[in-house]
């Protein structure tokens, strides 16, 4: 499995929740990413519509309307209280940059990681100088990967087998470090199977139950996409 997509944002960041702004195409796949792993997501966007549009397809999520290069609108929305703010504008430029600039600047905000989206190497630079702490572009990353990364800091990739079933590769969470397979039971107690394990360059297939698990190794496992999502997340 490859390792372009890696990225570990900090856990503190995660539990305070997550902020999306610019409810296009990738705003709205990554908002719904997050919520089918039950993240605590808001979503803002200057288009009533495309608010409206997204409560259609997600019904329960907080969206509001917020012009969201106006300091004081984003506080009231509640922006500046969340964790991890994805930046999804496009288009213009400048309100992606100026977003990017209150999320991270603004006094008391609590933001402390954005992941921005540009279009242009220039604009990655621009976004960059104002703090952005990671940029993106969609034609290197989805939406729906995105959210998927943002809510599972310790996976490294997925492979969907079909809508129930997948196979992750992720880093062997803290708690699992120093236990063998057989201590673990990971089929008992979270119904997934053990493909492979051990460091990312030297994996064993089939590794037996006596396998015991260091804090640079990776698990590569199968089960149900829902069973896999309740594994430890660090």
């Amino acid at each position: 499995m490859g390792e372009w997509w890696r990225w570990s944002p900090q856990r503190e960041a995660n539990d305070l929740g997550f902020a999306v702004v610019g409810i296009g195409r990738f705003g709205s796949a990554v908002c719904r990413e997050l919520i089918k792993n039950g993240a605590d997501v808001l979503a803002v966007d200057n288009s009533e519509r495309a608010i409206d549009e997204l409560r259609q397809l997600e019904p329960s999520i907080e969206a509001r309307v917020v012009d969201c290069t106006d300091e004081e609108s984003m506080r009231e929305a509640g922006v500046l209280e969340m964790g991890t703010v994805v930046v999804g504008i496009s288009e213009p430029i400048e309100a992606s940059i100026t977003t990017t600039l209150l999320a991270k600047d603004s006094e008391g905000s609590r933001v402390q990681e954005v992941i921005a989206r540009a279009t242009s190497d220039l604009h990655e630079k621009m976004l960059k100088r104002v703090g952005a702490d990671r940029v993106v572009f969609p034609s290197r990353m989805q939406g729906e990967r995105l959210g998927l990364e943002l809510i599972r800091p310790n996976l490294i990739e997925r492979l969907e087998l079909d809508d129930q079933t997948g196979i992750d590769e992720i880093k062997v969470p803290d708690i699992f470090v120093g236990h063998s397979l057989r201590d673990l039971n990971l089929r008992k107690n979270y119904r997934v199977n053990v493909l492979a394990a051990g460091p990312i360059k030297g994996l064993n297939v089939n590794p037996p139950a006596t396998y015991v698990l260091e804090s640079d190794h990776v698990l590569v496992i199968m089960g149900l996409v829902g069973d896999l999502q309740k594994l430890p997340k660090t």
